[in-house]
């Protein structure tokens, strides 16, 4: 029976990239990512003293040994510093180039003796880019340990120094790593968060040239058929239908308008669609108008502003199971079957009265027939008969008793209290 052997990850693996970098940032890290390397590729000059000591020795093998080594140590170290920055190296891998590379240093040692331990100082530097873990420390105090053992053995002169210069080395370009790496995870979150922004506002406009024009375009498409019979048999009936046909289209495309510019201002049909989704997914039974067509094009951002004011605080505070929403000419009403009103002042409902005042309406709250709370936008008469109505005086702003659109009770006002 043949049995396939796993296949065999590679010892270097090239990083992935970013998605979601725009060109700018993307060619920016690419200059910060040659940048960074090549600063840590001039410290290469402190290998002048080995190389020097060596090529000072007397001739012959020894001697030739060594300039190799500590040019296959310069080699090994600047190739760590450009290769790591792009690829990701196995751990295996990784143990054998530090093998090889300390071997270069003890073949240095031949003939530079205590110099060669400088060449210890890129090794650790090595071991960090590497490994990026508390791995690499280790590495180094096995580092320090032999500079201060194997003089004292051999008879060298002491290294002090290249103790003192590997411990702080290590600690410095370690600390240094870990911050480049929290700056790279932000950059990596930054990215990830633009792209789920990108993404959601794709969905966003997608669901919504469902939720809000699927509705209209039905209603076109039926009274264009309409309208095609009553031109035969009404004339006059049928120039009505194609009239509403053509307030319908400029409604439609009034909605599409908005959701391009969904930063800058609302609209009554995607807020109304927006309402029911998220109450569905809360689990709130939604009740809700089918139309919008009896709300003038004027007030409709306004009305829009209520719903979701509303929307907001049955989600936030009401713990409702049932929600409906009644739209008027002169009116919109939010009202639950939730707790009710739990006292308090919130920013939510202030934001929505100087709204309201500036479109010559008045924002009322208080208990709602459904047994929870009740949030009522109700236009000046003058307003929503297209004449402008008196300014509100600071005396009754916010506080006038006013009719329900759809309840002849009237309900008595709580000032702008009760919401987020």
């Amino acid at each position: 029976m043949n049995v396939e052997s796993p296949a065999r990850e590679p010892m270097i693996t090239r990083r992935r990239s970013r998605a979601g970098v725009t060109a700018p940032r993307a060619r920016r890290r690419q200059s910060l990512g040659i940048l960074g390397p090549t600063l840590g590729a001039i410290w290469i000059g402190f290998m002048l003293e080995p190389w020097l000591v060596v090529w000072a020795s007397p001739p012959g093998v020894g001697r030739t040994v060594g300039l190799v080594a500590v040019a296959l140590t310069v080699v090994g170290y600047v190739a760590c510093l450009y290769g790591t920055r792009t690829y990701d190296v196995d751990p295996r891998a990784a143990w054998v180039f530090l093998v090889l590379f300390a071997l270069c240093v003890a073949l240095t040692s031949i003939r530079a003796q205590e110099h060669a331990f400088e060449g210890l100082v890129f090794l650790n530097v090595c071991a960090i880019f590497l490994f990026r873990s508390p791995l690499a420390l280790v590495v180094a105090g096995v580092s320090a340990t032999v500079t201060v053992v194997v003089p004292l053995v051999v008879g060298w002169d002491s290294a002090g120094n290249i103790v003192m210069i590997i411990v702080f080395t290590s600690a410095a370009v370690y600390a240094f790593m870990g911050l480049v790496e929290a700056n790279r995870q932000l950059a990596d979150a930054q990215d990830e968060v633009a792209t789920l922004a990108a993404t959601h506002e794709r969905e966003r406009l997608a669901r919504d040239m469902h939720d809000v024009l699927g509705h209209s375009l039905t209603v076109i498409a039926v009274k264009a058929d309409l309208a095609t019979r009553m031109l035969r048999a009404d004339p006059e009936r049928g120039a009505a239908e194609v009239a509403e046909i053509q307030s319908l289209a400029r409604t439609a495309l009034s909605d599409v308008r908005g959701m391009i510019a969904h930063a800058r201002h609302v609209t009554l049909g995607a807020e109304l669609a927006n309402c029911r989704a998220v109450l569905d997914s809360a689990g709130v039974e939604a009740d809700l108008p089918g139309a919008i067509d009896i709300v003038p094009d004027e007030h409709r951002e306004l009305f829009a502003w209520v719903v979701r004011e509303g929307t907001t605080n049955v989600l936030r505070h009401a713990h409702a199971s049932r929600v409906r929403v009644t739209l008027a000419r002169d009116g919109v009403v939010v009202e639950d079957d939730g707790r009710g009103w739990a006292g308090g002042k919130g920013s939510g409902l202030l934001g929505l009265s100087e709204r309201a005042r500036a479109a010559g309406a008045t924002v009322v709250t208080g208990r709602s027939p459904l047994g929870g709370f009740r949030l009522a936008v109700t236009l000046d008469p003058c307003q929503h008969l297209g004449r402008p109505g008196p300014r509100p005086t600071s005396k009754t702003r916010g506080t006038s008793r006013q009719t329900s659109p759809t309840d002849d009770r009237r309900t008595e006002p709580v000032l702008l209290e009760g919401s987020s």
